[in-house]
């Protein structure tokens, strides 16, 4: 396990290029196998839990070119389905949440799909009910290996049938799985309360391209009319939503001027205005996003009411849980106070004992809500030594870390460099004084 080390203070300055996200490159990488013909994914993100989902789809058979700096060829015409049986591949599914969306395409194309309870970050109860419930729904037949931990899902002999189903969750993996599964059904699949995230809507854009018939993309209802079989395509992923405000929060953190380029405005829904609401200022300039050095610091908007602002997860096109974590430390030095409220995940906001340690005001008022006090920058936040629990808090104590006053160090960096390409490498091209050791 490696570690950062960090000299806080120091204002950066630059521009600063977003990777292609994470949590579309799992799905898009999943989608490959439901086609025997050749598939190119650009903008492909070099990072730890997109690499081995890569190293899995190379172990089933799939034919893995590399074009270039993240970008792939994939061909599944010789797939190993009876991989999924192997010792090897209960160990290497069991180590990446991903995995799980593997189920979908396997379960269309070849009749089973098979799967070991997936790992991941631990932030919670992560729920694989509205996945298999899916299938069951398409006539999919399932079982479960209590001792190993080992889903299973197999078609009949008469394969799926197109089904009308309301999801007891708008679950993007489930969504996902399901839209894989039913692309090759026999006749028509509904799907209500479906996901609609930007990266949802890009797989079913991706889909379709490939021949699939899905309408109702971008709503909570999707229709998909069942193909024979679908071709290649090319396609590219789009720039990580997450990473996008990641960078705003470590601008108005740090009070460094920064450029974010090729941010995808049209995908960030209310991120932005989220971030106003904390007092950063954000301007668009073409499809970039520039930062000011916020040198008075940033004060918070109150409710309307004048009652203290709420920031809380929702399903798309509410506020992803994934920036919560980014919001929390930046609330630390805002001016006013902020209520943060987890609704999704019982575990995510465990994190902030590391941030009371380095001098924030916050309040844990149960596993789902805090309390942030702000500074406004008259007391700076202190270095120390921490470890990073998951993604996501990760580079909220990377952050907190470049803003602190001394020397930082984070251990356990592998979970920060399971969502984030290269980055001390591209911290220090606008000035951090980060290394890994």
């Amino acid at each position: 396990m490696g570690i950062f080390k960090i000299e806080g203070g120091i204002r950066l300055k630059g521009e600063i290029t977003p990777q292609g996200a994470k949590n579309e490159a799992l799905q898009i990488l999943c989608a490959i196998l439901l086609t025997p013909e050749k598939v190119t994914i650009n903008n492909v993100p070099d990072i730890i839990d997109i690499n081995k989902l890569i190293t899995l789809l190379g172990n089933l058979g799939v034919k893995i070119q590399k074009n270039g700096p993240n970008s792939y060829t994939f061909q599944a015409d010789e797939v190993n389905v009876n991989y999924l049986e192997t010792e090897a591949f209960k160990k290497e599914g069991g180590a990446l949440r991903g995995s799980i969306m593997i189920v979908g395409p396997l379960l269309a194309r070849f009749g089973k799909g098979y799967i070991p309870k997936p790992g991941g970050d631990k932030i919670g109860r992560r729920r694989l009910d509205t996945h298999f419930e899916g299938f069951i729904n398409l006539g999919a037949k399932f079982r479960y290996n209590k001792e190993d931990h080992f889903y299973g899902v197999e078609t009949p002999a008469e394969g799926l049938q197109g089904a009308h189903m309301l999801l007891d969750e708008a679950s993007v993996t489930g969504t996902a799985n399901i839209v894989m599964a039913a692309v090759l059904a026999k006749g028509t699949t509904s799907i209500y309360n479906a996901a609609c995230e930007p990266y949802l809507q890009q797989l079913c854009k991706m889909l379709n391209s490939m021949g699939a018939k899905i309408t109702g993309v971008g709503s909570n209802l999707l229709t998909i009319e069942g193909v024979a079989s679908l071709g290649g395509c090319e396609h590219r992923i789009l720039p990580d939503m997450i990473e996008i405000g990641s960078w705003i929060g470590l601008a108005a953190m740090t009070k460094s001027e920064i450029t974010i380029k090729d941010v995808s405005w049209d995908n960030l829904g209310v991120i932005p205005n989220v971030f106003r609401k904390l007092g950063i200022t954000l301007e668009k300039r073409g499809d970039d996003i520039y930062i000011p050095s916020h040198v008075d610091g940033y004060e918070v908007k109150t409710d309307i009411d004048g009652s203290i602002l709420t920031i809380a997860d929702a399903p798309w096109p509410g506020f992803t849980p994934d920036l919560l974590s980014i919001v929390l430390v930046v609330a630390t030095q805002a001016k006013g106070d902020v209520l943060i409220h987890q609704k999704m995940f019982e575990s995510r906001l465990f994190f902030v004992d590391k941030l009371i340690d380095m001098g924030a005001k916050i309040m844990l008022c149960d596993p789902h809500r805090a309390v942030v006090i702000g500074h406004d920058f008259k007391s700076q936040l202190k270095a120390t030594t921490m470890s990073s629990p998951d993604i996501r808090a990760g580079i909220s104590l990377l952050i907190a870390a470049l803003s602190a006053k001394g020397t930082s160090t984070i251990q356990n960096i592998d979970q920060i460099d399971r969502g984030y390409e290269r980055i001390d490498e591209r911290l220090r091209a606008i000035g951090a004084k980060i290394i890994r050791a």
